[in-house]
């Protein structure tokens, strides 16, 4: 299937709903791996909105890129609970692991605040992380 078919296939699935513009676009993320300028003016068409709107939205999370990254993303959370807990202390050698091979993303809470330092892989949640753990996350991802 074509990408552009594709594209307004998400888009149709979301057809008369009330806020589909965020689901839309998680959709084209997890598809295409970015939500380029050629999905935001299809997604814009769709939900009869200026491709301004839907830029603004996309430019605004950190859940969307412009351009698609093959590598595996490690989601590592650095909100202040995980700080407390030492997620700090385990950067520089959580980068040194990752190397170019793995995308490391910080990101402010995985709502594992007691349970912290914590990691995400896709739809994988990972708890009390020290170094050794972290590590084994990064090389599995």
């Amino acid at each position: 299937m074509d990408r552009v078919r594709r594209l307004e296939e998400i888009c149709s699935g979301y057809a008369g709903r009330e806020g589909a513009l965020l689901p839309i676009l998680h959709d084209v993320q997890a598809e295409f791996g970015c939500v380029d300028t050629e999905a935001e003016a299809a997604i814009a068409h769709a939900l009869n909105l200026s491709r301004a709107e839907v830029h603004g939205v996309v430019s605004f999370y950190h859940d969307f890129s412009a351009v698609a990254d093959p590598r595996p993303e490690v989601q590592v959370c650095r909100a202040e609970a995980c700080q407390a807990r030492g997620v700090e202390g385990l950067m520089a050698d959580a980068e040194d692991v990752a190397g170019e091979r793995v995308r490391l993303k910080t990101v402010y809470c995985l709502g594992l605040c007691s349970v912290g330092p914590a990691a995400r892989v896709g739809d994988r949640l990972f708890a009390r992380l020290d170094g050794a753990a972290l590590k084994q996350v990064i090389e599995q991802a």
